[in-house]
């Protein structure tokens, strides 16, 4: 039995709406705050558990961020203290 050439569409979809936001911008946002951001606050704005939370800032090292971990009382917080775009 032979196959037969199947005839795809192309379609042109325009997508008009905005880019959504990505949860990491949100952290980097809270992180350029003076007083930083507690794992608390990172996990209650974007929903993640501490553990991907902790993984985002090693990404974050890895594009070339500089975070500074400090306390305030007794909770650890972190802050982006520079970002160097690293070259494509």
């Amino acid at each position: 039995m032979a196959r037969t050439a199947k005839t795809i569409s192309t379609l042109t979809i325009t997508d008009t709406s905005p880019p959504r936001p990505h949860k990491i911008d949100a952290v980097v946002e809270l992180m350029r705050r003076a007083e930083g951001a507690s794992l608390g606050e990172i996990t209650e704005a974007t929903g993640w558990l501490p553990h991907s939370a902790r993984a985002a800032f090693t990404g974050l090292r890895k594009k070339g961020y500089v975070l500074e971990k400090t306390k305030r009382g007794d909770a650890t917080c972190y802050r982006v203290v520079e970002a160097t775009p690293l070259p494509l």
